[in-house]
């Protein structure tokens, strides 16, 4: 990261999941000033909301170097390396304990939404000095706005408060934002919302690891509460083209799924709708009605009661209009970075490594990392964005 001459001014990071608790413990091995703005109101916030599912990779995978060294100067014990821990457990033991640090804690500012990041004194447009004044991050703050400089931006905010819609072409309607009582984005914790989902004709949308937890709670569901009808919409040509290696996947867990949900749909607990592509959604008497293409006929599938929606998320760059960023047309991630991990031709397990390079920005000193810097592609694993920051920090 390139210095700014003499600047007193610190590092801000957006975000406090992982990556950007990553990028602090990075910061400070470098005796870096940083501030971290953390919209929700706790660290990983956001990864408690999927906290009751279990991750495909054990701890040894999700845990930076960086912040493992300083956690373990606290006399902090390292979980079992080969345990896979749930979201909440995540954030329980690993990144809670690291929020509270000194020389950690003192410099985080939760319910701190950032809402703008410009350049001091200067709009997109401008360039004369650009390189050489401050950052300005406008900060929702306690119901007011607060503006602080920086001399650097991390932005590790993710993706996962920002969901694709359910339409197939990505578009969001009027009307599919005036069912979302009735919708739900993500992965759902069925458990905690059995009054929600029991007894209902319940849609799933998507054909990724989310939407297959989904339907395996529901499905657990299900045998408590006959009356649950559980319909799965995919895209895919066949369904078993979303059960992924199964027992020959390289991570056991992730196979596992497979397996699991591949047995329910042969068991004819879900009933599995393909390929299927969403052209519309309405209410229809207190009920759900979604219509769509399959195999070429305009096709509705109704008396729905709740939805799904696990169709991934996109990065919000709205607050960023005034810097000067480089994205891919397609992949919405940065632009160098797209071809290493377009998910038309990678999994996450044929991404090669990358950093600082392949991360810079137009805007000097500005830096999209974590999931976000995938824009829309689903290959990203938490250890390549504790390798992101610690190439970002290091340069130069």
């Amino acid at each position: 990261m390139e210095q700014i001459q003499k600047s007193p001014l610190p590092v801000a990071i957006i975000g406090g999941g992982p990556v950007g608790l990553a990028a602090a413990a990075q910061l400070v091995k470098k005796g870096e000033k940083f501030l971290l703005f953390q919209a929700g109101n706790t660290i990983g916030s956001s990864m408690l909301e999927w906290g009751h599912v279990r991750m495909f990779s054990p701890w040894q995978y999700n845990i930076d170097k960086a912040a493992k060294a300083l956690l373990q100067e606290s006399g902090w014990t390292t979980p079992v390396e080969d345990y896979l821990p749930t979201g909440r457990e995540l954030v329980e033991e690993y990144l809670l304990p690291l929020s509270n640090l000194p020389g950690i804690k003192e410099h985080i500012l939760t319910n701190a939404k950032v809402i703008g990041v410009a350049k001091k004194g200067l709009d997109k447009l401008k360039t004369e000095h650009r390189d050489n004044v401050p950052f300005q991050l406008y900060v929702e703050m306690n119901g007011d706005t607060k503006v602080f400089e920086a001399k650097a931006v991390i932005d590790s905010s993710g993706t996962w408060n920002n969901p694709n819609p359910m339409l197939s072409n990505g578009i969001w309607t009027k009307t599919e934002r005036t069912l979302k009582d009735r919708i739900y984005y993500g992965i759902p914790n069925v458990q905690e919302l059995e009054e929600r989902y029991k007894n209902k004709t319940v849609m799933v949308i998507g054909s990724g690891h989310s939407a297959i937890n989904a339907l395996l709670d529901l499905v657990e569901l299900k045998e408590k509460y006959q009356d649950t009808v559980i319909h799965w919409v995919l895209r895919k040509k066949h369904v078993r083209e979303a059960y992924g290696g199964q027992e020959n996947d390289g991570l056991h867990a992730r196979g596992e799924l497979g397996t699991r949900i591949h047995k329910m749909v042969d068991s004819e607990q879900i009933s599995v709708v393909t390929p299927f592509y969403i052209n519309g959604v309405r209410d229809a008497n207190g009920k759900i009605s979604v219509t769509g293409d399959l195999n070429g006929e305009e096709t509705t599938i109704g008396e729905i009661d709740q939805i799904v929606v696990s169709t991934g998320f996109r990065p919000d760059t709205s607050y960023l209009n005034e810097i000067r960023l480089n994205l891919d047309s397609a992949v919405e991630s940065v632009d160098a970075l797209a071809p290493l991990i377009d998910p038309n031709i990678h999994s996450c397990g044929t991404v090669r490594p990358h950093g600082e390079e392949e991360l810079r920005q137009p805007e000097k000193n500005f830096y999209i990392v974590g999931i976000k810097s995938y824009g829309r592609a689903p290959t990203f694993l938490l250890s390549t964005g504790y390798e992101q920051v610690r190439s970002v920090v290091a340069y130069p």
